[in-house]
């Protein structure tokens, strides 16, 4: 029988490098999200992808449950009158308060599904 050789030490080095590489991706790709006038803070999410297109319209769910279009408070019922006049490949951004109530978010994916749009980014923040 061998004698079992002891670990005295662990080298880290490979360790280390790896993770300033994965440093250095991380800060090169990182995007900063400019934060509207209406309070909401945003949940975090591991990726994120920003519009491609410059024109959008933006919903915003605030931690009482208020429903914002392009700063202007709504109603589900109003919301979903102003979406319908909407052309249907313009991009929705939706800005959503991680403390708000899941209900409300549910609410304004059901009308924009139910409206057919397609474009919709759930802003978050990294």
């Amino acid at each position: 029988m061998k004698p079992r050789k002891k670990f005295d030490s662990i080298n880290v080095i490979p360790f280390i490098d790896i993770m300033l590489v994965l440093l250095v991706m991380v800060l090169t790709t990182a995007t900063f999200i400019k934060q509207g006038i209406i309070p909401v803070d945003l949940p975090k999410a591991q990726k994120s992808e920003t519009p491609k297109e410059s024109k959008e319209v933006r919903i915003s769910v605030t931690k009482g449950g208020k429903l914002f279009f392009e700063k202007r408070e709504l109603s589900a019922a109003e919301l979903e009158k102003v979406l319908s006049n909407i052309d249907k490949s313009q991009t929705v951004v939706l800005a959503s308060d991680k403390e708000a109530q899941f209900q409300d978010f549910v609410t304004v994916m059901d009308i924009l599904k139910k409206l057919g749009h397609e474009q919709l980014y759930i802003q978050t923040k990294e």
